[in-house]
């Protein structure tokens, strides 16, 4: 696994190509912005039709991530699920999954903004949780060592006359910011004026892909 390890506030953490967060040492696995659901939302509200697999995708990077760490606890940054109470609209096929992942590992839903935790899946729900030396919460606030997510930042480099471009974590001396982990989540160039407000002149982007690489953030 092409991972990137760094070191955040004393926790020695790894940045896995796939968005999620590993703390060994914790044997916590860390992912934000799953936003299941998505495309069962739009379809009950009639709007454009995405193809009726994404939780799906999502489940089965989430499920290879938990196998490739061996994580027996698991933080959700918020916005897990695409609004409150959808998890009702999944199939039953996909419920069961979730239900599969949980059995046996400490889990934590983190209140997001779509939606407050999915009260009727099990698992703690929490509006930021304190472990070690780290704050968990959804939207980056004003904290030291904080880890967060909502804002789905994406970086985009060229190089040899090509453009890539990939979601990141975000990272400086004060807060990291995963990228979403859902599948069709879209995502906030680091040139925006919101992220470059909240990261500082030294952050780092990590792209997520076929492996987890370590740029400046580019701020333009």
């Amino acid at each position: 696994m092409n991972t990137h390890a760094f070191c955040f506030f004393g926790a020695a953490l790894t940045a896995l190509p796939s968005g999620a967060l590993h703390w060994p040492d914790r044997g916590l696995l860390v992912v934000s912005d799953l936003h299941l659901g998505k495309s069962a939302r739009l379809s009950s509200r009639g709007g454009a039709q995405l193809p009726p697999y994404e939780t799906r995708d999502t489940l089965q990077r989430l499920d290879a991530d938990l196998t490739a760490t061996g994580a027996r606890r698991v933080i959700c940054l918020g916005d897990s699920f695409d609004m409150p109470g959808i998890e009702a609209a999944l199939p039953e096929d996909d419920q069961l999954w979730i239900t599969r992942l949980q059995a046996g590992r400490d889990w934590t839903w983190i209140e997001g903004n779509h939606d407050p935790g999915p009260v009727s899946l099990g698992g703690s729900h929490r509006a930021e949780l304190t472990l070690g030396p780290l704050v968990f919460r959804h939207i980056a606030s004003d904290a030291q060592a904080e880890v967060s997510g909502h804002h789905h930042p994406k970086a985009r480099i060229s190089a040899r006359g090509r453009s890539l471009s990939r979601p990141c974590f975000l990272v400086d001396d004060r807060r990291l910011i995963l990228p979403a982990y859902g599948a069709y989540t879209g995502g906030l160039w680091t040139h925006s004026e919101t992220l470059r407000g909240l990261m500082n002149a030294r952050a780092q982007a990590i792209l997520t892909g076929q492996r987890a690489l370590a740029i400046p953030m580019p701020r333009d």
